[in-house]
């Protein structure tokens, strides 16, 4: 049994670490939000062509999708401590709702880093967790289905339908640009200052804009699905689950692919923009993200490959620093009141860039495990949800 539990904790935490592998090249091509670049006069042909498919390739590989795993992973780990406590003969939810307003505390602090963190979106939609948290497992299933379908977009269609008047607004913020007035500066203090005015407010709009709000919610409710469900514990049924999920994920890729490489062609109409083609491009996301899992497990059997994706376990074991850190690391890197290489490399160089963050990220993580066995924040987050708890109810930490 300990061999088993030691087996699914792994995988778990590398496939943590593979999303926040993800989120970090990605955020370093595009300068952590900056979206600030030289003209691309200023270099040779060839390297604006490299430029180009690293931009296409990691969009393609992360966009999107590293968050997705992220999100999923939130809800297993909800799964493993609900059921911890229900096994104890507890409620869990209060202290849930306690646990994301503390995770709410540290999203403020990342960000004064980093406009458009994800931290705020998790724990106000983390909510949707403590709706459902006894519900069975069908139901889940259900739900998680209903909010991965994007209903939003689809109201707005069916409306269209009727009134073919109707037109889907999106929320507009126009905080981007004071956003970018505190990355371009050289002041600290200013940064801060628009960070925390705009950065939170933009995000949440931006994420509410292209549907990932409500998507978020969906994988958080299947990953505490799959969490009842066992299926990251190394076991036949597992393996034949995530196999299916493969097969399946790859056939609904490729269309959705394809129709959203070609929607311009096949129609020109705004609604149709606005609602069917952002649905296509979350369902290609969605079926991808699942490629991504699937492929990360079925590929963890092998020893080979468990020891090549061993620094990103280091990751995912401290994922919450590692998320923070990555912030604090690249804000510096690109912005203007740390090293200010944003305006003056494009995505080629940031890649390499974000590469050399990433083996610092790793050798950080690596030192921190080997010698205290938890991340810091982590530890602060399991010390400040347990404050004044019975003894009988306080559990080791799960990560």
């Amino acid at each position: 049994m300990d061999v088993i539990r030691k087996k699914r904790i792994e995988v778990v935490d590398a496939l943590r670490g593979f999303a926040i592998m993800g989120i970090l090249l990605l955020h370093s091509i595009e300068h952590f939000n900056f979206y600030v670049f030289p003209d691309k006069s200023t270099q040779p042909d060839w390297l604006n062509r490299l430029d180009d498919g690293v931009w296409e390739t990691f969009f393609f590989l992360f966009g999107g999708k590293g968050y997705a795993i992220f999100a999923l992973l939130f809800g297993f780990t909800f799964s493993l401590m609900f059921t911890k406590q229900l096994n104890l003969g507890k409620d869990f939810g209060p202290r849930f709702l306690w646990r994301m307003l503390l995770l709410a505390g540290f999203a403020f602090t990342n960000g004064l880093f980093f406009p458009g963190e994800v931290l705020l979106m998790y724990s106000m939609v983390g909510l949707i967790l403590f709706i459902v948290r006894k519900w069975n497992n069908k139901g889940l299933l259900i739900a998680a289905i209903f909010l991965l379908s994007q209903p939003i977009e689809w109201g707005h269609y069916i409306y269209y339908l009727f009134d073919n008047t109707h037109t889907y607004r999106q929320l507009q913020s126009g905080l981007w640009g004071l956003l970018a007035e505190g990355q371009q500066g050289d002041s600290f203090l200013n940064l801060i200052k628009n960070n925390t005015l705009y950065g939170h407010k933009a995000g949440l709009i931006w994420a509410f804009n292209v549907g990932r709000l409500v998507q978020t919610a969906g994988l958080f409710i299947l990953g505490y699905w799959i969490g009842k469900k066992k299926l990251f514990i190394d076991s036949e049924k597992s393996k034949r689950f995530w196999v299916r999920v493969l097969c399946i994920a790859v056939i609904c890729f490729l269309p959705l692919f394809l129709i959203e490489l070609n929607f311009k062609n096949i129609t020109d109409l705004k609604i149709h923009k606005d609602t069917i083609f952002k649905v296509v491009d979350m369902y290609g996301n969605f079926a991808f993200t699942l490629v991504l899992i699937s492929s990360f497990i079925l590929l963890y059997q092998f020893k080979v490959f468990q020891k090549i994706t061993t620094g990103l376990m280091y990751c995912g074991r401290m994922s919450l620093t590692a998320y923070v850190f990555q912030s604090v690391l690249g804000g510096f890197v690109f912005y203007g009141y740390g090293l200010g290489l944003g305006p003056s490399v494009r995505h080629t160089v940031s890649l390499g860039i974000g590469i050399l963050l990433l083996i610092i990220q790793i050798q950080f993580c690596k030192f921190w495990i080997n010698k205290y066995g938890q991340g810091p924040l982590e530890k602060i987050w399991h010390k400040l949800t347990w404050v004044k708890p019975d003894k009988q109810t306080k559990p080791k930490p799960e990560y």
